[in-house]
């Protein structure tokens, strides 16, 4: 059997995951952008994985803000923890907790923020509904979700090559990952979580490698895709690789890899 939706173990790659923050800086450097934190105020991130932005915010701020941030896969958690303890960075704490079900007080936060994590949730209604629940009156809140399939472009690329080589239970993420993406989609759910003044972006970011080898580098290094590779023979490993070589072909610029990925920026108050 495959995991539920098919998403990778986070806790066994979350030493890993890191390999792929620089790619994905530029969608918390919108978020913070949105998020307009202040000093005084507390700050909660949701499916923080890792740490970013929240580790972002506080190197910036310091004790200025008071941030909790929070996710289910305990293994993420150590690792962010480790980086606060490590810099011994003041005002920012982490620790595991599904966002379905927060154990903070109505009311509790100024700000909150969700770097591609709501469509991750177990629950992504309940999980909005949380946190309108613990964001004060008037709050602020920023958060990124992935656009559609074809503009997930990495992703859609595993999902093409794995889905005639593996069953349906250990295809790529795809679907789950851009399951907010289509118009309308994440609208419904904030109208439903009890949200009414809020704006949606759409949005382009780039990953950047030096070349395809890098980039394949990132992936068999991370492990992102480990529970489709154990379900194919080793030989399998390099038609894997070419495939995908050639889809990245068209993406090549001066000869680095240069690759759009379509997101959505949400942002607004409570």
């Amino acid at each position: 059997m495959g995991r539920e939706d098919n998403q990778p173990d986070w806790d066994k790659i979350a030493e890993k995951f890191d390999i792929w923050l620089p790619q994905i800086a530029p969608v918390g450097t919108a978020l913070l952008e949105k998020l307009a934190a202040r000093p005084g105020d507390t700050i909660l991130d949701m499916g923080s994985g890792t740490g970013e932005p929240a580790l972002t915010l506080a190197r910036t701020m310091g004790a200025k803000v008071q941030i909790t941030g929070i996710d289910a896969a305990e293994g993420m958690v150590k690792v962010a923890q480790k980086k606060v303890d490590t810099e011994r960075l003041p005002g920012i704490t982490f620790q595991t907790m599904p966002a379905e079900k927060m154990s903070f007080a109505d009311n509790s936060f100024d700000r909150a923020l969700c770097r591609f994590g709501v469509m991750l949730f177990e629950d992504p209604l309940q999980g909005l509904k949380e946190m309108h629940r613990v964001l004060k009156p008037q709050g602020r809140f920023s958060l990124a979700v992935w656009s559609t399939p074809e503009t997930m472009r990495t992703l859609h690329w595993s999902y093409q090559v794995f889905k005639d080589r593996v069953e349906e239970a250990y295809y790529p993420p795809l679907a789950k990952v851009t399951s907010l993406g289509e118009p309308g989609t994440v609208e419904a759910l904030l109208d439903a979580a009890g949200f009414s003044d809020y704006t949606v972006e759409a949005k382009t970011f780039h990953y950047n490698f030096d070349s395809f080898e890098d980039y394949w580098d990132a992936v068999e290094a991370s492990e992102i895709l480990k529970m489709q590779y154990d379900q194919l023979p080793d030989e399998q490993r390099h038609q894997i690789r070419d495939e995908v070589g050639r889809f990245a072909r068209d993406f090549v610029q001066d000869g680095r890899l240069v690759i759009p990925h379509d997101y959505l920026l949400v942002y607004g108050n409570k």
